[in-house]
């Protein structure tokens, strides 16, 4: 018996889609999107931060682990050594760090310059460039380590049309096993401290002023 397989009914032969086509959040000012790996292959992981009036503590939602708990920890306090803000709003804002997806547990390293990067953006007010993903694992002094699952976190980005993604310059050896097809049509940028992160993803303090010029013109002129 001959059977016809179409859009219409590949459900019915493999089941739902395993994998969301929709991002939980864009990149912006405080959100920043890395990379994750699952048994079903890679995932996007959005990172969203806010402040507001406390003590400078942090808070962590979103079902992580004990590794994941202490990479934001290791995050949190890098970024506040840096000069981003006065230190004395630090200490009159709690931030708050959520891992969208509640109920889906989450924990490993590799989520640490995703969190820096929020952090950081959340704390210049610089947003996050739009369509660039990343992952890897950062030490207290900023350098970043190697992780695991380079092919297939690459391979999610792709799926989801990010097509600019970093990664630790430690796993540049693990590139050969990434589809040709993928690597030629992507930006892989391989990188070695969290510095060098913040340099390619956060968008400039004179860009950001620039558009919102735009934004506030385009509104005079009623578009």
């Amino acid at each position: 018996k001959k059977i016809n397989i179409n859009l219409d009914n590949l459900t019915d032969f493999l089941g739902i889609p395993k994998h969301s086509h929709e991002r939980v959040s864009p990149n912006g000012v405080g959100i920043s999107t890395g990379l994750a790996w699952t048994e079903q292959g890679g995932e996007l992981l959005t990172i969203e931060t806010i402040a507001y009036p406390g003590k400078g503590e942090v808070m962590l939602t979103g079902r992580l682990g004990d590794v994941m708990k202490e990479s934001v920890q290791t995050a949190f306090s890098y970024v506040k050594s840096l000069e981003f803000t006065p230190y004395s709003y630090i200490q009159k804002h709690n931030f708050h760090v959520h891992v969208p997806e509640g109920a889906v547990p989450k924990d490993g390293p590799s989520a640490g310059i995703t969190v820096a990067t929020a952090l950081a953006s959340l704390l210049s007010k610089r947003p996050v460039k739009k369509d660039i993903a990343m992952t890897g694992e950062m030490t207290l002094t900023g350098k970043i380590l190697p992780i695991g699952g380079l092919k297939e976190k690459i391979i999610a980005s792709y799926r989801e049309n990010i097509m600019t993604a970093l990664y630790p310059k430690a796993n540049m050896k693990d590139l050969e096993e990434i589809p040709d097809e993928i690597r030629k049509k992507m930006r892989l940028i391989p990188v070695s401290t969290i510095q060098e992160v913040f340099n390619y993803v956060l968008e400039t303090k004179q860009s950001t002023e620039s558009n919102r010029r735009q934004v506030n013109r385009r509104q005079e002129i009623g578009i």
